[in-house]
């Protein structure tokens, strides 16, 4: 059972101003004891490793990972939170409520609407179906990420990718497939692929330690990480950890890349 004092809740919206109205909607609330803020799914997933809350309030459209795949990695654990989407869009209701969501709120939320949602949660939380610590760690949330192409979506295996080039808001994915475009910022991707055998090596790349065939250098004295689809530049300050990487890369064996 949740304490007496009411809900924790976590809300999750990757626009600053979104988050904040929605966190101050769920702070005036009266069944709300304790709200936190998550920017992006990744924070968030960290946060629900970190913490207990009753319920999280997640907005659908976020780059990476989405408001959907976010809720169904939750749903995974032996005790999930209670799942609210909050959206601008509506075409995803059916979707939400497969996974088990307890309600949809459209934006702007109106705080009468809010309630309700609220009371749904409460419902859920007394009953006792979505309360307590994770009991079981959450799954990799980045193993593969979505890309979109001609109205469909497909999906692009972290294994697949020997290296990432920033482009502005997006990175170019390049795989024996071909290069995947993806709405998400170079740093955010090196946050979600750390300690998954992906280095920074340059301000715009990233690349898989066990795709390094060799380094060479180049015609004006700088370092590349040679791949099979290409040379990788890797800047002064990066060089010596790069190597470092890959001396500790091929002590462990993982330098055999499985294709």
């Amino acid at each position: 059972m949740t304490a007496p004092k009411g809900l924790r809740v976590l809300a999750v919206d990757d626009v600053p101003p979104a988050l904040e109205e929605l966190c101050r909607l769920l702070r005036e609330a009266p069944e709300v004891a304790e709200v936190a803020g998550a920017g992006d799914p990744l924070s968030a997933l960290k946060i629900i490793q970190a913490e207990r809350f009753d319920a999280v309030f997640l907005d659908i459209s976020m780059p990476g990972l989405d408001g959907l795949e976010l809720a169904s990695l939750l749903a995974k654990l032996s005790e999930p939170p209670v799942i609210v989407f909050v959206t601008a869009y509506d075409g995803h209701a059916v979707a939400a409520y497969g996974i088990g969501a307890v309600d949809y709120l459209l934006k702007p939320v109106r705080a009468e609407r809010l309630s309700a949602a609220l009371a749904k949660v409460t419902r859920m939380v007394a009953a006792g179906k979505a309360v307590g610590l994770p009991k079981q760690p959450l799954p990799d949330a980045m193993s593969a990420l979505p890309v979109e192409s001609g109205g469909r979506t497909r999906y692009v295996r972290r294994s697949d990718v020997q290296f990432v080039e920033a482009h502005g808001d997006y990175v170019r994915l390049h795989t024996e497939s071909g290069v995947h475009l993806v709405r998400m910022p170079i740093s955010r991707l090196e946050e979600y692929w750390e300690g998954t055998g992906f280095v920074r090596v340059h301000r715009g790349f990233l690349v898989a330690l066990s795709a390094v065939r060799e380094l060479r250098s180049d015609s004006a004295g700088g370092l590349l990480a040679h791949t099979d689809l290409g040379d990788v530049p890797v800047s002064r300050r990066h060089s010596r950890e790069l190597r470092e990487h890959l001396l500790r890369a091929a002590q462990r064996g993982q330098l055999d890349r499985q294709n």
